[in-house]
C-alpha cells in the first residue's frame, strides 16, 4: 500500500504545483473555460491545499491514516467531478481525470483489504488501534 500511497501523494503534488503555478492551463483542460480575477487566486490556494495533501498523506509506519486521507479525498473528487461532468462543463481531461480518481479509490481499498487481510487485522499503528477498541469495549 505504500507505493500506491506514494503515487497518488506525488500526482497531488504535481497537480498542485500545476494550480500553484499556471492554472489556466489546468481549468482549460479539465473545464474547457477560461479563469480570471479571484478564480486564479482560489486555484492557486487549491495548489497549496494538494500539496499539503500529499505531505499529510506520505506514508511512514502508519500507512492507515494517509490511506483515510487519500480515500476521502479521491472519493469526493470522483463524485463531485462526476457531478460537473453531468452538468455539462467537460474539458478534455474532466472524465479521464473522474476514472482516475474512481480507479485510484478503488486500488487503493484493494490494497489496504489485501494488507489487512494478510496481516490478520487493520495494520498501523497498534497500540492506538488496540486502546480504541478498549475504549469502545
Amino acid at each position: 500500500m505504500k507505493k500506491l500511497l506514494i503515487l497518488a501523494a506525488v500526482t497531488e503534488a504535481l497537480t498542485g504545483l500545476t494550480l500553484l503555478v499556471y492554472p489556466p492551463i489546468l481549468v482549460r483542460l479539465l473545464f474547457d473555460s477560461e479563469i480570471a480575477g479571484a478564480g486564479v487566486f482560489a486555484s492557486r490556494i487549491a495548489g497549496v491545499s494538494l500539496i499539503a495533501l500529499a505531505v499529510a498523506c506520505w506514508p511512514d509506519r502508519n500507512t492507515l491514516r494517509p490511506f483515510f486521507g487519500m480515500l476521502t479525498y479521491n472519493l469526493l473528487v470522483t463524485l463531485y467531478l462526476a457531478y460537473v461532468g453531468i452538468s455539462g462543463d467537460v474539458g478534455i481531461l474532466l472524465w479521464p481525470v473522474v476514472a482516475l480518481h474512481a480507479g485510484l479509490s478503488v486500488l487503493l481499498v484493494w490494497a489496504w483489504r489485501k494488507q489487512r487481510d494478510s496481516a490478520g487485522r487493520v495494520t498501523g499503528n497498534p497500540s492506538i488501534i488496540d486502546e480504541s477498541i478498549r475504549k469502545i469495549a
